[in-house]
């Protein structure tokens, strides 16, 4: 699936260069929205894709929105987003960026309440109630708190963005030093690693909190040609993780061989695999977890 995270943050917290370390791309231009893909660590990809001797191993990714501050026109831009990164320096910083979130979504939600109260006058039952919980919804805003913590169902096609998992990155001492993160990301990996002391990028904690808020499982395709990890809601099924490589694969579905990673590269085949019975069929309806191998058979 392709994965949104929005990057937010005061003026000067940093947020553009949390964007260049994750990214490696030095943004051209000011004021404006910069977007980047940055990838997802994983040393069970490296394990597989040498084991099937792969010539190309592609991780999982997330795609980053750099939006340039916090007016409600600049941040429409990350309201489809599946999550924000907020960087901050510290907690009064964070207080008052989740304060410039509530006031975007108090006008969202007031223009959408506009709209639907001139609709509601046709008599549509539907809409009428549309405009009630619109109305609740900016009551509760109006008291400062946050669309998460509303208790009623959200109105349809609305996008609050303080409904959205929120990640604070705290830019200097006691979180990440990020400017240190961007510089080191120009150097061999190797090289890099010598400056942390050995340790991995702090960056790498940020895209695994990511994973948790989200709700993530890794996947895998593993073949000659390619090894390549995917991301997938939790709970979801075999048929879904077809559709978020190819629609064509979802729509000629037939079934899915599955393997564990590490019972993969144990065996070391898919061959050898099966062979021991570590690799099973399942359907449409299966859940994929984990560390899941999946091999989709369809005919289009």
């Amino acid at each position: 699936m392709a994965l949104d995270v929005g990057i937010v943050g005061p003026p000067g917290s940093g947020k553009t260069t949390l964007f260049t370390a994750l990214t490696a791309l030095v943004p051209e231009g000011y004021g404006i929205p910069h977007v980047g893909i940055a990838s997802i660590p994983d040393e069970r990809l490296t394990a597989l894709a040498d084991v099937v001797g792969s010539a190309k191993q592609t991780p999982a990714t997330i795609r980053l929105i750099d939006v340039p501050g916090t007016a409600a026109a600049q941040l429409g831009g990350v309201r489809r987003a599946d999550a924000l990164l907020a960087v901050v320096r510290d907690e009064a910083d964070l207080e008052g960026l989740e304060l410039e979130l509530l006031v975007a979504d108090r006008d969202h939600v007031e223009r959408r309440l506009e709209r639907v109260r001139k609709e509601a006058k046709s008599g549509d039952p539907e809409l009428r109630l549309q405009v009630e919980a619109l109305e609740s919804l900016l009551a509760h805003i109006d008291e400062e708190r946050l669309v998460r913590d509303w208790p009623g169902e959200l109105p349809k096609e609305l996008e609050p963005l303080t409904a959205l998992p929120l990640i604070p990155i705290v830019n200097g001492p006691g979180g990440v030093d990020l400017a240190m993160e961007a510089e080191l990301r120009e150097l061999p990996e190797a090289e890099a690693a010598q400056f942390r002391d050995g340790g991995t990028s702090a960056l790498e904690d940020v895209i695994r909190r990511l994973a948790r808020v989200l709700d993530l499982v890794v996947f895998f395709t593993v073949g000659e040609n390619e090894a390549r990890a995917w991301t997938l809601r939790r709970g979801r099924s075999a048929l879904e993780a077809a559709a978020g490589i190819h629609t064509d694969m979802a729509r000629g579905f037939i079934r899915c061989e599955v393997i564990r990673w590490n019972d993969l590269v144990e065996t070391g085949s898919h061959a050898e695999a099966a062979r021991r019975g570590l690799q099973r069929l399942e359907g449409k309806a299966y859940v994929v977890q984990d560390g899941d191998v999946l091999n989709i058979r369809f005919n289009v």
